[in-house]
């Protein structure tokens, strides 16, 4: 009987390494990290038992298998980070008593807080946090956990005026639920967890940024003040991301935009409304005539279609039902009323369907560069990359089942192109399928689902392409393959995308007649590239600093003669170089040279050519290189050969 008794006090934790310790119900995981090891315990930030993050002093009351986590584990930087944001909320109440408080979530990057007070923040209050935050840090002040009745909570928050606070508990808790409360030091904030053991463990934070935040999102209610901020488990991790920061706004898009006269948006017309100024119209025509082009040798049929279409084709394919809030309001017309489109897939489908097809037509492949308008709120829309309307370079591939999976090659053969031909090295590629145990939130039979995930998973092996299996996020229609590149600076942009779809063919009662002479549903494919010409291009921008290659560059080649005697060299160089295919500007302008070739510089030409006495004679060019200090005298034929060379080549490179 001694022994029962005994073991109903113990539990059985399992161990990363395989091993099992028995201890007493009630251990801490903090408490297991002592005992296995006094270095473990004291680089522990957080622990995992039975798949779930916990506090390192949250009492093990059950059979566990436990992990403990330290800086090395990337599971643990949401909770560094979650723990970071209260810290500075926490800073902030002990400056700023009045201040409500909101929610305080982690980020890819950081933390932000939404705070509601009168009066606003300022960067010189930034400041005072930070100071603030270090003083708590150095404090080694404890993130300790508290549970009370949830009418209790309610009151204690309804008193103090946290009117946030009240709607996150009437939102996310049970009436006869317990709530959870953490507290650092003096400030108390209604949060589930988990949180590093105390502040001493954050040593490395900044705050970046005050932003406007509505609260819940809606205009008609109070508007918040968002603190923005970052933490890392080290100061060389911390200063490597705000040097990227730097170079990331000197990368703005948005402002090499107007610098470069690329494109603008425009006050009058509207946000998120882009206009393509000359420069960045023919740097467009260069990307969109390699990629028809491609479309054309891969085998896809070029298709154009409307921008507006009657409700009920949106009807049809489900937009009006459940896409409305994304689309621009009805126009009333006289026979009908009309949306313009938010997607070019119902048009593809209605060419498909405009007459009967045969399998021996199959597969159709359908491509379009598709101007498409969706309704954006103004505060969510950032320059080139969310904007109101956007050309999609949209297809739609429909097949039998036996081709769907030499598509789904082609489809990544596609993709990989356009990541190395645009300069593109490194990428990351996410298979997101579905989860059969929540079979109500998607569309398609088990065997459609089982054939749509074996024929991406088989591309992406025939391709021998690393990918990551990102289970239960499929769209509700078919799984899919992301393709994310990574740019200059390390950032993550989502690019191509391949998805399946089992609901427009059924929706659209797509057809072809098989080769038993009976009618059969194609599959349905639908894949993007780019994305969008407009996001696209900003990522070109930011991943190039504005200094495109050769092919893509607005004026490939800037001609200054020196003086005025020179300028019948210059466009005789022009010329060649135009009948060669390069764009070309011929500066004759009557400003001094050297500042000339300063503007040229910052307009970042690719290359400056410079001609006077010596180049005349000799039938010869000096070249200025972007990018290299010495500057270098060729035949004019060889530089224009070289040229053309790099331009057909595509060089991403001078």
């Amino acid at each position: 009987m001694p022994e029962t008794v005994q073991s109903a006090q113990t539990i059985q934790v399992k161990l990363p390494d395989g091993s099992v310790k028995e201890v007493s119900k009630g251990t801490t995981p903090l408490a297991i990290a002592r005992e296995l090891s006094p270095r473990l315990a004291e680089a522990a930030l957080v622990a995992k038992s039975n798949g779930t993050l916990i506090d390192l002093t949250r009492p093990l009351e059950k059979d566990s298998e436990l992990r403990i986590l330290t800086n090395r584990d990337p599971e643990a930087l949401p909770v560094f980070r979650h723990s970071s944001a209260h810290l500075m909320a926490a800073a902030v109440l002990e400056l700023f008593p009045e201040t409500k408080l909101g929610h305080g979530p982690p980020t890819d990057t950081g933390f932000f807080y939404d705070f509601y007070r009168p009066t606003p923040f300022t960067p010189e209050d930034l400041e005072k946090i930070e100071k603030k935050m270090q003083e708590l840090v150095e404090k080694d002040i404890p993130y300790a956990q508290d549970f009370l009745p949830r009418q209790e909570g309610l009151e204690r928050f309804k008193s103090e005026g946290d009117f946030m606070k009240c709607h996150f508990i009437e939102q996310f808790t049970a009436p006869d639920e317990k709530i959870s409360l953490y507290r650092t030091g003096r400030f108390v904030d209604f949060c589930r967890g988990p949180h590093l053991p105390s502040t001493g463990k954050i040593k490395a934070f900044k705050l970046l940024s005050i932003a406007g935040a509505y609260w819940l999102g809606d205009e008609k209610n109070p508007q918040l003040q968002r603190i923005y901020g970052t933490s890392f488990y080290t100061r060389k991790e911390l200063d490597d991301y705000l040097h990227k920061l730097e170079e990331a706004k000197r990368r703005d898009h948005r402002v090499l935009g107007k610098q470069l006269d690329l494109f603008s948006i425009q006050e009058l017309a509207g946000p998120g409304l882009i206009f393509w100024h000359p420069k960045g119209g023919i740097l467009r025509k260069a990307m969109e005539d390699w990629l028809r082009d491609e479309y054309l040798k891969r085998g896809y049929s070029l298709v154009f279609t409307p921008h507006v279409a009657r409700v009920d084709l949106w009807k049809t394919s489900g937009h009006e039902g459940y896409y409305a809030e994304n689309m621009f309001t009805p126009m009333e017309l006289d026979d009908a009323n009309y949306r313009i489109k938010p997607m070019n897939c119902p048009f593809h489908i209605l060419i498909y369907k405009d007459q009967l097809r045969s399998y021996r037509d199959l597969p159709v492949r359908l491509g379009e560069l598709g101007t498409v308008y969706r309704y954006e709120r103004s505060g969510v829309m950032h320059g080139l990359m969310r904007v109101r309307g956007f050309t999609q370079d949209d297809a739609h591939i429909f097949c039998t089942p036996q081709q769907i999976e030499d598509e789904i090659v082609g489809c990544m053969d596609f993709a990989l192109a356009v990541l190395n031909t645009f300069g593109f090295s490194e990428y990351q590629v996410e298979l997101s399928t579905w989860d059969p145990k929540d079979r109500k939130n998607f569309l398609g039979s088990d065997e459609q689902w089982e054939l749509a995930n074996r024929s991406l998973e088989n591309a992406l092996q025939r391709r021998n392409v690393q990918y990551k299996i990102i289970p239960g996020e499929a769209a509700f229609y078919g799984p899919k393959i992301d393709v994310k590149l990574v740019d200059a600076i390390g950032r993550l942009w989502q690019l191509s995308t391949i998805q399946f779809d089992f609901n427009l063919p059924q929706r659209f009662d797509l057809e072809y007649v098989g080769e038993d002479g009976q009618r059969h549903q194609p599959l349905m494919v639908h894949r993007a590239l780019w994305g969008s010409v407009e996001r696209f291009f900003g990522v070109l921008i930011e991943h190039y600093a504005g200094a495109f290659p050769l092919w893509l560059s607005p004026v490939q080649v800037v001609v200054v003669p020196i003086s005025e005697r020179h300028h019948e060299y210059a466009e005789k160089i022009g010329a060649e170089l135009r009948e060669a295919g390069a764009r070309v500007h011929v500066d004759s302008r009557s400003e001094k040279m050297n500042a000339k070739i300063r503007e040229h510089a910052l307009q970042k030409a690719p290359y400056i050519v410079v001609v006077g006495d010596k180049e005349s004679q000799a039938g010869s060019v000096n070249v200025r290189t972007r990018g290299k200090e010495k500057t270098a005298d060729m035949p004019a034929v060889e530089f224009v050969a070289k040229v053309c060379q790099l331009i057909a080549e595509k060089a991403t490179t001078l």
